[in-house]
């Protein structure tokens, strides 16, 4: 019996430091787009975002070469991406960045292009900046290869 019982704690603390250590990183990109035909891209900024998220979405698309502006006003009528995100944020210790998912859509259809998605608990937790570097690499890095017509 006393076996037993030190079984189960053994498995619970172990489920209990699992969770905390996890870290999912995804990404897809839709078959019949070139992510560098996006020339023009514009990320809507959140007026309840106070982390600049938005400004750091926009220079990481600029690395990629897109011309990308962002704002929390009207949407451009002259561009070829909307990229929208959501960012969760938790409390241990400090702030951190939990979650960072960012949406490439149509501005035309609001048909999803790509999204990225990235989740760091406390014990695998990244920056702001690294985890928009880790979305937006991995938006880009599955991209899928043109084929010749």
């Amino acid at each position: 019996m006393l076996k037993s019982i030190r079984l189960i704690a053994v498995v619970f603390g172990l489920s209990m430091l699992a969770t905390g250590c996890t870290n999912i990183a995804t990404a897809k990109v839709d078959p019949n787009i070139q992510l560098v035909s996006l020339k023009t891209m514009y990320v809507q900024h959140y007026p309840s975002d106070n982390t600049k998220v938005n400004e750091e979405i926009a220079a990481k698309l600029r690395t990629k070469g897109a011309i990308v502006t962002t704002g929390d006003g009207p949407i451009p009528d002259n561009i070829d991406a909307l990229v929208y995100y959501e960012d969760h944020w938790h409390w241990d210790i400090t702030m951190y960045m939990l979650q960072l998912k960012v949406l490439i859509k149509d501005p035309k259809t609001m048909k999803v292009l790509a999204v990225g998605d990235s989740v760091h608990t406390s014990l695998t937790r990244k920056s702001q900046t690294e985890m928009v570097t880790e979305v937006i690499d991995d938006i880009y890095a599955n991209q899928p290869i043109a084929t010749k017509k």
